[in-house]
C-alpha cells in the first residue's frame, strides 16, 4: 500500500508536458504546475495567437502571464529524489514518447523491456517477471522491443504469423494455411528465416570481400593521384627548365648577333673613314697647286713665267680613286633575312615538335580501365562540342546555326583566299576542335549521301589527288553514308560496313587508345565500325557533302 500511495505521489507530481518529475515547478493562474522551461516553451508556441492556454484545463489567458515558483512542491520533489523509488525514475523506468510502453501497466506506463513473440505483447521488467518463472511461459521467444509488433499479426485472422508461404514469399498464420495457402509450400517462420540467414551471410561475406577490394582499389587510386600529382610536377619544373635554357640560348644568339653587328660596323666605318681622311688630304694639296698654277698664269713678264713653271712638281696620280667605284652596295641587309630564316625554321621545328609534346601530354597512362566504347550511355560522358572551321570550308558548302551545320549550294560562295580552304573538287571541311583524348560527337545528315570523317590537320588542300580527300589516304578515315548502307574509307581501302541505316551517325575517339568507332543511332544505337590504330597527331572531325545534301553536328546533353 505504501509503494501504490508513492506511486500516486510521483503521478501527482510530474509534468503534465514532459511527463517527467517537475524541474523547478511553477504555478499558473489556474493552480496547476509545470516545469518552468516546459510551460515557458509551450507559451512561446502561442505567442502569433496571443492566447495562452493551460495544457491540463485549457483555460485561456490574455495577456501572457507569469508563471511563479512553487516553493512547497520543489520541496517535495526534491524529497522524492532522496528516496530509493525516485532512483527507480531516475533510472528512467517510465516510457517517454520516443520509448515503446509495457502494455500491462495502468496509469502511467513503464518502458518496455522486452516483446513476446508468442503473446504479442510489450512487456516492462516488472510484468515480465512470470515469463521466467512459469514453465509454459519460459518457453515463448522474447525479442527487444519494437513499434512493429503489430506487423506479425495476420490482419486477415488477428493471429500470430508463423508460418512462410514459399509459393507467394509471405508470412501467414495457421489459418491462413489450411485456406487460401493449402495447397502450397510453406515451411515455419523459423525454418524460412534459417535460409534467408545463410543467404543473408553469404551476401554479407561478398559485401565485406568488395569492401575490401574496393578499399584495396581506393588506396591505389589515391597512389595513383599522388602519382600523378609527382609525375606532372616534375614534368612542368623539367619543362621550365629546358625552355628557360632554350629561351637563354636564344637570348645569347641575339647578343651574339648584335655583338658581330656592331663589331663590323666599326670596323667598315674605320676603314671608309681612313679612306675618306687621305682623300680630303688629297684634295687639300691638290687646291693648293691649284692656287699655285693659278697665281703662275697671271704673270705678265714671260721670262719669269718659263723660269718658273718648270719649278712646279708634276700632279701625281690619286691613289685611291681607282677603288671606290659606283655601283650597288650592300651593307647589313642580308642579316636579317638570315635571322628570318632562323626564326621561320624555329617555327616549323616548334610547329613539328608541339604535335609530337600534345600526344605525350595526352598520352597518360593510368589504372582506371577504358569505357566500353560499344556503350552510347558511357560515350555520351565524353561528348565534345564541335564546330566548324570557315577558314577551310569550301566554296561550295555554307555554314549555319553557329557553324554547326554545312549545307551544300549550287552558286560558289566568295570566302576570302585562305590557304587552309579545300578548293577544287572535293567539298569538305574541318572542325576547329582539334581532338586528343577521349571525345564523342554525333552527325545529323540529309540529301543524297555524306562522309563522316576525321583528318590530321595537314591532310592537302588543293588538287583533285586522294591526298585531298577523305578517307584516301594514310592521314584520313571516313565513314561513307547514304540511304541504303555504308561504307568505309581509310588510306584507299574500301570496306561494306553492314548495319541499320539511320540518318544520325555517332563517332567515338579514344586518342591515346588508338579507338575509332561508328555508330548508327536510332531507337537501338548499333555500333558500325571500330578502328584500333595508332594516331601520331591531333585529329579534326570532317565532313564530305554532296549534291543537295547537309550536315549538322548535335548538342548533346
Amino acid at each position: 500500500m505504501a509503494r501504490r500511495g508513492l506511486q500516486i505521489d510521483l503521478e501527482s507530481m510530474s509534468c503534465y508536458i514532459c511527463l517527467d518529475l517537475l524541474t523547478d515547478p511553477v504555478t499558473i493562474t489556474c493552480g496547476h504546475s509545470y516545469c518552468v522551461d516546459c510551460i515557458n516553451d509551450h507559451w512561446d508556441g502561442e505567442d502569433q495567437r496571443r492566447i495562452y492556454n493551460c495544457p491540463q484545463c485549457r483555460k485561456a489567458f490574455i495577456p501572457r502571464p507569469f508563471p511563479k515558483k512553487n516553493i512547497m512542491i520543489a520541496s517535495v520533489v526534491d524529497d522524492m529524489k532522496k528516496t530509493e523509488s525516485q532512483a527507480a525514475v531516475s533510472d528512467h523506468c517510465y516510457a517517454g514518447p520516443e520509448y515503446v510502453a509495457c502494455d500491462v501497466c495502468t496509469g502511467r506506463k513503464r518502458k518496455a523491456v522486452k516483446s513476446c513473440l508468442s503473446c504479442s505483447v510489450y512487456y516492462c521488467g516488472n510484468h515480465l517477471q512470470p515469463h521466467y518463472d512459469a514453465p509454459p511461459l519460459q518457453r515463448h521467444k522474447l525479442v527487444n522491443p519494437t513499434n512493429k509488433l503489430q506487423e506479425n499479426i495476420c490482419s486477415r485472422h488477428d493471429e500470430v504469423m508463423k508460418i512462410f508461404c514459399r509459393t507467394d514469399q509471405q508470412c501467414i498464420c495457421y489459418l491462413c494455411n489450411i485456406e487460401e495457402h493449402k495447397d502450397h509450400e510453406t515451411v515455419s517462420a523459423a525454418a524460412e528465416r534459417a535460409e534467408k540467414q545463410k543467404e543473408l551471410q553469404e551476401s554479407r561475406q561478398q559485401i565485406h570481400q568488395r569492401i575490401q577490394d574496393q578499399e584495396k582499389d581506393v588506396k591505389l587510386l589515391q597512389q595513383e593521384v599522388e602519382a600523378i600529382n609527382v609525375s606532372a610536377d616534375k614534368a612542368v619544373e623539367d619543362s621550365e627548365k629546358i625552355f628557360t635554357d632554350l629561351i637563354r640560348l636564344l637570348q645569347e644568339r641575339s647578343s651574339d648577333v648584335k655583338q658581330q653587328i656592331r663589331s663590323q660596323q666599326e670596323t667598315e666605318v674605320s676603314r671608309v673613314k681612313d679612306v675618306q681622311e687621305k682623300l680630303e688630304q688629297e684634295i687639300t694639296e691638290l687646291k693648293r697647286k691649284d692656287a699655285e698654277l693659278e697665281q703662275l698664269s697671271h704673270t705678265e713678264d714671260h721670262i719669269q713665267f718659263l723660269l718658273n713653271y718648270p719649278s712646279l712638281p708634276a700632279l701625281s696620280e690619286s691613289t685611291h680613286s681607282s677603288s671606290i667605284n659606283i655601283r650597288p652596295l650592300r651593307h647589313f641587309e642580308d642579316v636579317t633575312p638570315a635571322v628570318s630564316e632562323l626564326r621561320d625554321k624555329l617555327q616549323d621545328i616548334l610547329r613539328d615538335t608541339w604535335t609530337n609534346i600534345e600526344l605525350k601530354v595526352t598520352e597518360v597512362d593510368v589504372l582506371l580501365s577504358e569505357p566500353e566504347e560499344s556503350n552510347r550511355a558511357r560515350c555520351l560522358k565524353y561528348s565534345q562540342k564541335i564546330t566548324l572551321d570557315p577558314n577551310t570550308v569550301h566554296k561550295n558548302l555554307v555554314l549555319s546555326e553557329g557553324s554547326r551545320k554545312v549545307i551544300f549550294v549550287n552558286q560558289e560562295q566568295s570566302y576570302p583566299h585562305h590557304s587552309d580552304r579545300f578548293s577544287d573538287y572535293y567539298y569538305q571541311v574541318l572542325s576547329r576542335e582539334s581532338l586528343t583524348g577521349r571525345c564523342y560527337w554525333e552527325v545529323e545528315w540529309r540529301g543524297e549521301g555524306v562522309n563522316v570523317a576525321v583528318s590530321y590537320k595537314n591532310i592537302n588542300r588543293a588538287g583533285r589527288s586522294d591526298k585531298c580527300l577523305f578517307g584516301f589516304n594514310n592521314k584520313s578515315w571516313s565513314l561513307y553514308c547514304d540511304g541504303n548502307s555504308y561504307t568505309f574509307h581509310h588510306n584507299n581501302i574500301v570496306t561494306p560496313v553492314p548495319g541499320p541505316v539511320s540518318s544520325r551517325i555517332g563517332v567515338y575517339l579514344d586518342h591515346r587508345a588508338g579507338i575509332l568507332c561508328f555508330y548508327s543511332i536510332s531507337e537501338t544505337p548499333t555500333l558500325l565500325h571500330r578502328v584500333q590504330t595508332r594516331f601520331t597527331q591531333p585529329l579534326y572531325a570532317g565532313i564530305r557533302l554532296y549534291y543537295g545534301s547537309s550536315a549538322k553536328f548535335i548538342k548533346l546533353k
